[in-house]
């Protein structure tokens, strides 16, 4: 399942398996959100051009949910995949919230991070019968024949409901060949590792925990993943921005807020010893999360065509094994070797 050999990343070309139903793609994903209009709207000489770049860049795979601007991410995505042989490329979608139309009476859901009218309303909901509603309503969205992995989304505050209700549900729908995978997507990893050991998910999606400066998810979710053979898709590998470029800034952004100062020196002392090996920290911080074997592929995402683009190129090629060996060195990052799959 990995893209490694001895702890290095392999170039992005080769395909890697993603659950255990067959699907295959290479190690990098593009996560939708910027489609349904996040922090800003996209405009319509914007939007129709980054799935095509993200396909001309390697990529396919693509992770989108019904939260994402109120569904019109799973709109614009199923518009531009329509137009790519269906065969070639993998969708996921997320359970959870089923959209609730409403009057927007002018408003938007900005205060949600999203700049599309609030013409509906979310309404958590990791039931059975929520699940197959949700399900039902994202195919009419994105207007594809089939999705081929759901995640259920976020349900910290939902245990219970989502053990109890959606994760049967799912595992009916694999049953049936609705769905060929399925999982959880959240951004925490100590729940997602219990859901590992609890159901027959074969796909979890951790976003923001395994990456250069947060590796919390070694200590649960990566070691019983690759011990029950499931897929885990690294999201958030950025950490909101402090590691998307090579010289973070005082005022850079970690995890949804301001970083604090000793995160910017980290950042910063990684980037000096990326650089010194002719590497950069973003491709650090894109290739870091496939050096486990559980980990399948690296999910970014980008606002436009050129961004796609360039996280496309971040894991195209290898860090040397001696920044890794340097960083371990340093205490930077974990020195635990993770054994090939």
């Amino acid at each position: 399942m990995s893209s490694v050999v001895s702890g290095v990343p392999q170039p992005v070309a080769q395909s890697v398996a993603i659950g255990r139903g067959g699907l295959a793609a290479p190690p990098v994903g593009y996560g939708a959100a910027a489609l349904g209009n996040l922090y800003q709207a996209l405009g319509d000489d914007e939007w129709p051009g980054i799935v095509p770049a993200a396909w001309a860049g390697g990529i396919r795979y693509f992770d989108v949910a019904p939260h994402y601007g109120l569904g019109l991410a799973e709109r614009r995505l199923g518009e531009s995949l329509r137009q790519l042989p269906r065969d070639e490329y993998i969708v996921s979608t997320k359970v959870g919230r089923l959209l609730v139309p409403q009057d927007a009476a002018g408003r938007t859901d900005i205060d949600n991070l999203f700049d599309v009218p609030a013409d509906h309303r979310r309404v958590q909901d990791y039931s059975r019968d929520g699940v197959l509603r949700s399900i039902e309503q994202s195919l009419e969205r994105l207007g594809l024949d089939r999705i081929d992995i759901a995640l259920v989304h976020d349900p910290d505050a939902h245990e219970r409901e989502a053990l109890e209700g959606a994760f049967p549900a799912l595992s009916e729908l694999r049953d049936q060949g609705v769905i060929t995978s399925f999982g959880a997507g959240m951004n925490q990893s100590a729940m997602l590792a219990r859901f590992v050991r609890e159901t027959d998910a074969d796909v979890m999606m951790v976003a923001g925990r395994w990456t250069l400066l947060d590796q919390s998810a070694a200590d649960d979710l990566l070691p019983l993943a690759h011990e029950h053979d499931v897929t885990v898709l690294a999201a958030a590998v950025f950490n909101s921005g402090i590691l998307a470029t090579d010289a973070p800034a005082q005022d850079a952004l970690f995890d949804y807020g301001p970083a604090e100062l000793p995160v910017v020196e980290r950042a910063r002392s990684i980037a000096r010893i990326a650089r010194r090996h002719g590497s950069s920290l973003p491709e650090l911080a894109a290739q870091y999360p496939l050096t486990h074997p559980a980990v399948a592929a690296v999910v970014m995402g980008g606002a436009s065509a050129e961004q796609v683009s360039r996280n496309s190129r971040l894991v195209a090629r290898p860090v040397a094994a001696e920044v890794w060996d340097e960083l371990r060195e340093h205490g930077l990052i974990s020195r635990e070797r993770h054994p090939v799959r």
